[in-house]
């Protein structure tokens, strides 16, 4: 499959579960991915633009945690998926300094340099080749500005004596086909959380593209990972 064939496919699994999204977060993760959120949020950094751009924004959760901490920002919150930024507007109607657009994370309606911190939660997974979304993540942030990534360790380590990974190969797609009812969506979580590069050859990744200070902490006995990368000064 090609690059932009994926892109779309992605694009429709998510419009197609954007109404259960936020319950189905919150319910497979036992509630901690508002925590996983709040400490995403924890590691952006401000400066001269007074922008962040929230990457893969999805239903703007990351947005408003942004806006929580930092009232003064303006957050571009840019997503493939139309339903998804449609379903997170909701939640928003009330605060102007979010701008949801939809957006490719691999051809950014932005000028350079505008933004201060890139954010992405749970989404670098889903764009290929990331190596396209990473020259497009530099060429918006501001000379010593921030990504800020968010998402879930390879599901190739055993974590809770295999507990986890029994739980994301086989129970996950059952619970997201019960509810959700499109088994794909959440098979394709499953399966790309299992094919996604480990903790330190990610940050290999981000070194290869350009990015330097990389580094990266575990969450959760190591379910998901934050990484940190600087754009050069």
């Amino acid at each position: 499959m090609n690059p932009n064939e994926h892109g779309k496919r992605v694009s429709s699994l998510f419009d197609n579960i954007a109404t259960w999204y936020d319950f189905l977060n919150h319910f497979l993760s036992l509630g901690q991915d508002i925590y996983w959120r709040y400490r995403l949020v924890r590691t952006l950094r401000t400066g001269s633009t007074g922008a962040v751009l929230d990457l893969a924004a999805g239903t703007l959760d990351v947005s408003r945690e942004i806006l929580r901490r930092h009232p003064t920002l303006r957050i571009l919150s840019m997503d493939f998926s139309r339903a998804m930024l449609c379903s997170g507007k909701k939640k928003v109607v009330s605060q102007p300094a979010i701008f949801p657009v939809q957006a490719d994370g691999r051809a950014l309606p932005l000028p350079d340099g505008c933004v201060d911190t890139v954010t992405i939660a749970f989404g670098i997974r889903n764009i290929l080749p990331r190596s396209e979304a990473y020259s497009e993540i530099l060429r918006v942030l501001a000379p010593g500005g921030r990504l800020c990534i968010l998402e879930f360790g390879t599901g190739q380590a055993r974590i809770w004596q295999g507990a986890y990974n029994f739980y994301l190969g086989k129970v996950l797609p059952r619970i997201g086909r019960f509810f959700s009812k499109n088994p794909e969506a959440y098979q394709y979580l499953a399966d790309t959380i299992l094919a996604f590069p480990n903790a330190s050859a990610l940050a290999k990744e981000l070194r290869d593209a350009g990015f330097d200070q990389v580094g990266y902490q575990a969450l959760s006995s190591g379910i998901v990972y934050i990484h940190v990368a600087q754009k050069p000064s």
